[in-house]
């Protein structure tokens, strides 16, 4: 047995885990995670058409060769509104076929890390797989490093003081919504930027906040890019990308 395996304990046969990889440097997995990722028989994980998966991507120094991979496709991702009923339908279809295929594995005996970024109860597609699955079959969620997390820490930006409140916005929200918002709290993180980064960036100007608020890109990765969000003046940001909006309570 090896050292993490020792620290980070075994799998159990006919199990499933969600395995939270971190924001995307491997050094930020937990003991548990990379423990799991080298001892389970069978390491699944989404991935957007024509890509290898950012999870995967993440784990590939730990994957030895000829190690069994199950990679899971979607089909769709943000082609399309999430809101619209097309995209729920294919979504809701593949997250259901894929639910089939890791009950299948699971109850064939085998154990199987399904990887989730960052934490897999955090805006993660796992969240899916468990709501279908942990009452019919053993599963054990492992915790990860969050995005955002990772973000505001590379960007050096603490996010909460004293009695800060933070809000967690996902930026596919109404324009109107997210001004709103912003205006309630003391500190924000705006997820889903993407797209929507144009939108975003006014709704943060018309809340007063755009002279604090930082743009993420990539965070902790090799090609990450962390520049204030009043010089970015596209329409569109990186698929993996956030704004952070850092509180100013109190300091001791």
């Amino acid at each position: 047995m090896t050292d993490l395996q020792l620290l980070g304990g075994t799998a159990h046969a006919g199990t499933l885990y969600g395995i939270g990889v971190g924001p995307g440097d491997v050094r930020y997995l937990t003991l548990r995670a990379a423990a799991l990722v080298a001892a389970v028989d069978v390491v699944a994980y989404f991935a957007k058409r024509g890509h290898q998966g950012n999870a995967r991507r993440i784990v590939d120094q730990l994957m030895a060769p000829g190690r069994a991979e199950i990679r899971f496709e979607y089909p769709v991702t943000d082609e399309i509104p999430a809101e619209s009923a097309d995209y729920q339908r294919q979504i809701g279809d593949f997250y259901r076929r894929t639910a089939d295929t890791l009950g299948n594995l699971v109850r064939d005996g085998k154990s199987v890390g399904l990887l989730a970024e960052g934490d897999p109860f955090f805006y993660g597609s796992f969240m899916h797989m468990w709501r279908r699955l942990e009452g019919d079959l053993p599963v054990e969620v492992v915790p990860g490093v969050t995005g955002m997390s990772g973000c505001w820490t590379r960007a050096n930006v603490p996010i909460t003081w004293g009695n800060d409140t933070l809000a967690v916005l996902p930026g596919t929200l109404d324009e109107a919504q997210l001004v709103d918002r912003l205006r309630q709290t003391d500190a924000a993180v705006i997820m889903k930027v993407g797209r929507n980064l144009g939108k975003v960036r006014r709704a943060v100007e018309a809340a007063g906040l755009l002279s604090r608020a930082m743009y993420v890109e990539r965070g902790t990765m090799d090609d990450e890019r962390i520049v204030p969000l009043a010089d970015c003046h596209a329409g569109t940001g990186a698929y993996f990308a956030m704004v952070l909006i850092p509180g100013q309570g109190r300091r001791l």
